[in-house]
């Protein structure tokens, strides 16, 4: 039987999952250009739709997955962020990978980070996993930071071109950032 980890809480932040009132600002956020800059286009509302439902059914799978994100008091949905598996094609597979994805209007408050931070935890201390990766386009300077704020650290020899995008595109070559569970212990005894 698989145990369901349906709800994350930060200190601002619930984690959860999806609702129905999620869909029309999550296919707001990914019609918006300037969110998906570093994604090779914006995503409709189908196919806003489509994502979700493929999130929900890995819940259901997986017991984890992409987090609905909603700040306490305040907005009841600014993004996703969560952790997925990689599969095949991507080189990294298999694995798990944590990302994000946020709204402008909640970019610089430190969400993402907050919220992944929670993420990791749920990744070692209740999944058992060995190690969490994640990876962007090498222009994505503001997920790059996050990951180095979260204690990932960048592994240019796992450094890949993205096999669902074709030579010569703007976006084909992938950073790869990567945490252990052995790194994460040490990180935490070395902030105690």
């Amino acid at each position: 039987m698989t145990v369901v980890h349906d709800r994350l809480e930060t200190p601002r932040l619930i984690l959860r999952r999806w609702r129905p009132s999620d869909h029309a600002p999550f296919a707001e956020l990914n019609a918006d250009p300037e969110v998906m800059r570093h994604f090779p286009a914006t995503v409709d509302r189908a196919g806003s739709d489509g994502m979700i439902a493929r999130i929900e059914t890995g819940f259901d799978y997986l017991g984890y997955g992409l987090y609905a994100v909603e700040v306490k008091g305040g907005s009841p949905f600014v993004g996703y962020v969560g952790l997925m598996p990689v599969r095949a094609p991507n080189p990294l597979a298999p694995a798990v990978e944590i990302g994000w994805r946020l709204a402008r209007r909640a970019w610089g408050r430190g969400y993402a980070s907050e919220a992944a931070r929670a993420c990791l935890d749920l990744a070692f201390d209740h999944l058992g996993l060995e190690e969490v990766v994640s990876f962007t386009a090498v222009a994505n300077a503001p997920s790059r930071a996050v990951m180095t704020r979260i204690g990932l650290r960048a592994d240019p020899s796992r450094d890949f071109d993205h096999p669902a995008l074709e030579l010569g595109h703007p976006l084909r070559r992938h950073v790869l950032y990567a945490i252990t569970r052995e790194d994460r212990a040490a990180a935490t005894r070395d902030a105690s």
